[in-house]
Parts: structure tokens; sequence; C-alpha cells
């Protein structure tokens, strides 16, 4: 089972994510800001309280995302596209 190792946010609701399988990419939370509980995370100081945990993200009132949400809807970066 896939995890979250490390999440960092970054300008334009992009998250930086770093997976237990090796995978490392950007996540693009800006298409469920509209969307019932994610909309608090427009504010961005409240968008970069982001951490790992339960194998996924969370923020600290519950919004959250799970690592095979992550890994199927994120941009992979690897060594050879930086």
């Amino acid at each position: 089972m896939v995890k979250v190792v490390s999440v960092e946010p970054r300008e334009n609701y992009i998250l930086y994510v770093t997976l237990s399988n090796g995978k490392k990419g950007e996540f693009d939370v800006s298409p469920y800001l509209d969307k019932g509980i994610f909309e608090e995370l427009k504010d961005m100081n409240y968008f970069k309280l982001v951490r790992p945990a339960f194998g996924g993200i969370v923020w600290p009132r519950d919004q959250g995302f799970s690592a095979d949400t992550i890994e199927v809807e994120m941009k992979e970066i690897t060594p050879s596209s930086v």
C-alpha cells in the first residue's frame, strides 16, 4: 500500500509530494477548491498547514486526500523531467 512520505505546499495550490514507492510529483488541489469542505483551502495560510497522516495528507479541520488519489492525479516528476 502506497503512503505519502512527505508533502510540501507550493504556490497556486500545488503540493509537492513524495510517496513510499519512490514517486515524486506535483498534486494540484485547485480543482477541489470550490467543493464543500475544500473551500477553506483557498486561504493560503491554512493551505500551508498540510501534513502527511494516515497514509495520505490532511489539514487541521479534517480535509484530506488519500495516497491513492494523489498517485493517480499527480504530475510525476522524474530526474529527467527536471
